[in-house]
């Protein structure tokens, strides 16, 4: 639907993104993951259109955007900020003034506000002000605002993060209904890795402004030493051997995939091994393992295994476990 190609985009002469691709289906839900500072919203900003990049393209459809298709393309995306902000009067008045600037009046308009409101369960909200909104509210009453327009793109940054559980799974929900009864794509930038495991078709990384080979379970900045081949570098409480001939600032990614779960050491090569207790344990969406979650002394890692090795081990919330991965499987970049 809408893409970037190619793309370094600057601010005052510092690079915050540098990739070659960056798409989203047409029908999809796309989680945006990473630190704080990865670069997340000024790359929801580009999708939006609001931006043009430093360098690079923005195809819709596949098509450059310029001109006068740089507006038209840009009526078909909206973008709910971190902070959003109401327009004054009460939350319906919120809701209806998109699709008055777009002329859908009168029963036309009820029809699509109330369904929405149904979805997210906003009708007692619906008479009150801003000042009468709790953050999370003020978060639902944008994502219902930009729901009523129909765009063919909805971009959404840190869409829960004022909100409690119920109130973010209800949203989740929501989305999920409203993509079934019409196509569109979704991204939605957000810290919480479990709901990016959750509700997305797929997950991708950004650390530093480029694309991670890996979701950021297990990403760790470090100061690596001079010289080469295999290193051991401290991150918090553990110290993490890897292979590699870079020196100085670097990220370690450690794909979960590439980490062996058990209760006890195994007989092996692997020269990172790590004792700790489980955390947590989710589904993955995207095919039929479990994400295992551990605490090892005060750094959390995170590991996949299939669902049939998850209950060969009998993997539980406080039970002990030892991941082990080779030092050629961290990834240095």
């Amino acid at each position: 639907m809408v893409e970037l190609r190619y793309v370094r985009h600057r601010y005052e002469g510092r690079v915050v993104l540098d990739f070659e691709q960056f798409g989203l289906p047409k029908n999809g839900t796309v989680a945006l993951v990473g630190h704080n500072g990865a670069g997340k919203s000024t790359l929801l900003r580009l999708l939006a259109l609001l931006e043009k990049p430093t360098e690079g393209h923005v195809l819709w459809n596949g098509t450059p955007v310029s001109g006068r298709a740089r507006a038209a393309a840009r009526s078909r995306v909206t973008l709910v900020e971190q902070r959003p902000i109401l327009f004054r009067g009460t939350v319906r008045e919120n809701l209806e003034y998109g699709l008055r600037v777009r002329d859908i009046r009168h029963a036309a308009a009820d029809g699509i506000i109330g369904d929405v409101v149904d979805k997210l369960g906003l009708a007692p909200l619906l008479a009150r002000r801003r000042t009468e909104l709790s953050d999370g509210e003020v978060q639902r009453v944008a994502v219902a605002r930009a729901l009523v327009l129909r765009t063919d793109v909805l971009l959404l940054d840190e869409p829960t993060s004022s909100a409690d559980r119920a109130a973010a799974g209800a949203l989740y929900r929501a989305l999920s209904a409203e993509r079934v009864e019409r196509p569109f794509a979704v991204c939605i930038a957000s810290h919480l890795l479990e709901d990016a495991y959750r509700w997305a078709d797929d997950i991708r990384a950004l650390a530093e402004g480029r694309l991670s080979p890996v979701t950021p379970e297990n990403l760790f900045r470090v100061e690596l030493p001079a010289g080469e081949g295999l290193k051991s570098v401290r991150v918090g409480s553990i110290h993490i051997a890897a292979v590699t001939d870079r020196a100085g600032s670097a990220v370690l990614a450690v794909p979960p995939t590439d980490i062996f779960v058990s209760k006890e050491p195994l007989a092996s090569s692997a020269r990172n091994v790590f004792k700790g207790r489980v955390t947590g344990m989710a589904i993955e969406q995207r095919g039929a393992g479990v994400q295992v979650r551990a605490d090892m002394g005060g750094v959390e890692l995170v590991a996949s295994v299939t669902a049939e090795a998850a209950r060969d081990l009998a993997l539980t919330p406080g039970g002990g476990v030892v991941f082990s991965f080779k030092a050629t499987a961290v990834r240095v970049f």
